[in-house]
C-alpha cells in the first residue's frame, strides 16, 4: 500500500514502542494490537515440538474462542524459559490487559528474538505501558516496525470486501525473515477484520488461508519455536454475521487469501539476505501433496538457492531436488523451465545458450516451472536465494 498510515479496520487501533529489550538497540521493539470491542479469534500455531512459553499461554488464552489484544516484542524469544517463562508471558498479558482494562485471558501474547533468555521484564513493563498510551487507529506501521527482527521492511496489507450488507476490511502485520519452514512457516502474523464471523467459521477461513500462503513458503526450511498467526474478528463493520455458504463467504475468504499471500510472499522476498523472489509452480502431479512436496524440495536445496543468488543456470540440481522429494516421479515425463526459457523435457536437456540462463536468474523475481505429466494438480511454493550475506546474519545473530 502506499498510504501514509496502515488502514486498520473499524474499531481496531494499534502501537510500537521502544523497551530497548536489546539494551544497545533504539528500534520500537514492543507491539499492541487492540479491538476495541470483543471479538472472535482463531490461531494456528508452529509443529514444532520445542514451543515458545507465548504460545501455550495464547493457546490457553483462545480457547474460548475470543480475543480483544494481542501483546508481542522482538528481541527476546521467551523459548526454553521453562516455567518461568511462561509466567513472564502471563505478566505481560496482564499488564497489557490493566491498561486496556481487560480481562488477562482476552490478551493473547507472541514473542520473536533470541532463543534461551529471559525476558528483561523492567524493560518490557515499560514497553507495554508506552505502547498502550500511544494506541491509536493510525498506529499500524508502527506496531509492524516493532515485531521485527532480521526484517529489512515492514511487512503489511490491508484489503477492502465489497459485502452485500456494506464494506468489511481485512488488514494483517508479519515478520519473517530467517528460520521459515512450512507447517505454520515461521513468523508472527496479526490480521484483523471489522467483519463479524463466528470462532469456528473463523478458524477454518484462517486454516485455509494459511494452507494456500504461510504454508507454502520456506527460506531456510529451519521451522521456529515461536510461529504464531492469529486473526481477530470484532463485527464493527456492522454487516450482517459471515455464514458459510451465504453470500458474501467466497469474497471474505477471497480477499483474507489475498493478504495472507501477499504477506508470505513478503518474507519470502525479504529472506535473510536474499536478493530475488523466487516461485516454484509444480504442475501435472497426482494430487496437491504430491505437487506441495516436489515444489519444497527444490525450494529447500541449498544448491538449488546458492544457484540462483550466483546466476547460474545448473539445471540438474533442480532435477535433483525433484528426483529426491520422495514423490514418485518420472525422469521422462518432466519438464523444467525457468521463466520462459525452457531447459528440460521428456528426460533430457534442452539445448540453449548459456547468457539465455543467466539473464533469466538476475531478474529480482525468477519463476521455476517444473511439470511432473502425471496428472491435473498443482501447488505454487515460494522462497528466495541463498547469499553470502546470509551466512553472516547467522554466523553473528548472538554475538
Amino acid at each position: 500500500m502506499t498510504t501514509k498510515h496502515l488502514i486498520l479496520p473499524k474499531g481496531f487501533r494499534a502501537a510500537g514502542a521502544t523497551a530497548q529489550i536489546k539494551p544497545e538497540s533504539t528500534k520500537k521493539d514492543v507491539a499492541i494490537i487492540h479491538s476495541i470491542p470483543p471479538a472472535g479469534a482463531a490461531a494456528v500455531f508452529t509443529t514444532n515440538k520445542v514451543k515458545a512459553a507465548p504460545l501455550s499461554v495464547s493457546q490457553k488464552h483462545l480457547a474460548d474462542g475470543r480475543a480483544q489484544a494481542v501483546v508481542a516484542n522482538s528481541g527476546n524469544a521467551n523459548a526454553c524459559t521453562g516455567e518461568a517463562g511462561r509466567q513472564d508471558a502471563e505478566t505481560m498479558c496482564r499488564w497489557a490487559a490493566e491498561k486496556l482494562n481487560l480481562a488477562p485471558k482476552d490478551v493473547l501474547v507472541a514473542s520473536t528474538g533470541v532463543i534461551g533468555q529471559r525476558l528483561p521484564m523492567d524493560r518490557i513493563q515499560a514497553g507495554v505501558e508506552a505502547a498502550c498510551a500511544r494506541l491509536s487507529e493510525h498506529g499500524g506501521k508502527d506496531a509492524a516496525q516493532a515485531i521485527m527482527t532480521t526484517d529489512t521492511v515492514p511487512k503489511t496489507e490491508s484489503v477492502e470486501v465489497k459485502g452485500s450488507g456494506g464494506a468489511m476490511r481485512i488488514t494483517g502485520m508479519c515478520k519473517g525473515s530467517g528460520m521459515i519452514a512450512p507447517d505454520m512457516a515461521t513468523m508472527l502474523a496479526f490480521l484483523m477484520t471489522d467483519a463479524a464471523i463466528q470462532p469456528a467459521l473463523l478458524s477454518r477461513l484462517l486454516r485455509e488461508a494459511v494452507d494456500r500462503s504461510f504454508n507454502m513458503i520456506t527460506v531456510d526450511g529451519d521451522m521456529s519455536t515461536n510461529d504464531f498467526v492469529v486473526l481477530l474478528a470484532n463485527g464493527a463493520a456492522g454487516v450482517p454475521v459471515l455464514d458459510d455458504g451465504g453470500p458474501d463467504y467466497a469474497a471474505f475468504s477471497e480477499a483474507l487469501n489475498e493478504v495472507c499471500l501477499s504477506l508470505a510472499k513478503k518474507i519470502a522476498r525479504d529472506g535473510e539476505g536474499a536478493t530475488k523472489l523466487v516461485t516454484i509452480s509444480v504442475r501435472g502431479a497426482r494430487d496437491l501433496e504430491e505437487a506441495k512436496q516436489v515444489g519444497m524440495s527444490v525450494a529447500n536445496s541449498n544448491l538449488v538457492k546458492t544457484a540462483l543468488f550466483g546466476n547460474d543456470p545448473n539445471w540438474g540440481r533442480i532435477l535433483a531436488a525433484v528426483g529426491y522429494s520422495g514423490a514418485d516421479v518420472a525422469e521422462e515425463r518432466i519438464t523444467l523451465a525457468i521463466g520462459e526459457l525452457r531447459i528440460f523435457e521428456r528426460g533430457a536437456g534442452l539445448t540453449f545458450a548459456k547468457s539465455e540462463g543467466i539473464e533469466a536468474l538476475r531478474k529480482p523475481e525468477v519463476g521455476i516451472g517444473i511439470d511432473l505429466g502425471q496428472g491435473k494438480a498443482e501447488a505454487t511454493v515460494y522462497t528466495c536465494d541463498l547469499s553470502y550475506e546470509y551466512v553472516k546474519i547467522n554466523a553473528e545473530y548472538t554475538t
